[in-house]
């Protein structure tokens, strides 16, 4: 069966219009991984990279920059990072920049983010250079303690609902205070007969003071209260003329000592 020529057209016009879409693509994806611009090449060393992956976005001050042109394993507590940034960037990086991985939106893509400098340094960083690095946070630990903590609440949660059970069941002494009616009256009379008693005891104390009082204005006890009274004006005259005796000696002994230095050295 011979093709027509309107079938022919056809095919041109969509070859032709395949080989476009498939240009634009091809210049839409080079100029996403700055395929087509002048750029220049730094790196940083993490000790891990949270799930980056090559091809991901360099950003400098919110705007893509640059792409991520590999990474590699150093050691065992290192990964390489090289970055491949445009050459319109270059004069704005200086060698104290900082890299640091961050996340396109809440749940994007991985990606690069350079930190401007100019603090500690003024220098233009170099093709080829290193630049210092900022290390992610290690979201699988944080989880793992998240995970710990609710199962903690949760084991916390049911012990309080047990004990709460039984309380509302009347078991434990707290229950059956709270659901038994006359072990919270019983308890109730104790602290009023407490409270009775202190009253009691309070009133008997001050009546003693009051007799003890009385009994020291009696011309019978007088003469017992004032040889009590001297008796211990006198014990303390005595120790304070013994401490006064002791910080003599002790000032008579300083002085003497000091007189001694003095002679020496003359």
């Amino acid at each position: 069966m011979k093709t027509t020529s309107s079938q022919k057209i056809k095919i041109g016009l969509f070859t032709f219009a395949g080989l476009v879409v498939l240009v634009l693509a091809i210049f839409f994806i080079g100029n996403q991984k700055s395929m087509f611009s002048s750029t220049f090449n730094v790196y940083g060393t993490f000790k891990n990279v949270s799930g980056l992956q090559v091809g991901n976005n360099v950003r400098f001050a919110g705007i893509n920059v640059g792409v991520v042109q590999s990474i590699n394993i150093v050691t065992d507590s290192s990964v390489r990072v090289d970055l491949t940034l445009n050459n319109s960037v270059k004069k704005f990086i200086k060698t104290d920049s900082k890299l640091s991985i961050g996340s396109d939106g809440l749940m994007g893509d991985k990606l690069v983010v350079v930190a401007p400098g100019g603090i500690t340094s003024h220098e233009e960083i170099q093709n080829g250079g290193r630049l210092g690095s900022i290390n992610p946070v290690d979201v699988d630990k944080i989880i793992t303690k998240l995970t710990k903590v609710a199962d903690n609440a949760e084991s916390l949660t049911t012990d309080l609902s047990q004990i709460v059970g039984k309380i509302n069941n009347g078991k434990g002494s707290i229950g059956r205070l709270l659901n038994n009616d006359n072990m919270a009256k019983n308890l109730e009379s104790t602290v009023k007969q407490a409270q009775t008693t202190m009253k009691t005891v309070h009133a008997t104390t001050n009546t003693l003071n009051e007799d003890l009082t009385a009994a020291q204005h009696n011309f019978l006890l007088r003469g017992f209260f004032n040889k009590k009274k001297k008796a211990a004006q006198a014990k303390q005259d005595s120790i304070k003329k013994v401490q006064e005796q002791q910080q003599k000696d002790k000032d008579k002994a300083t002085k003497d000592k000091a007189d001694k230095a003095d002679k020496d050295k003359q």
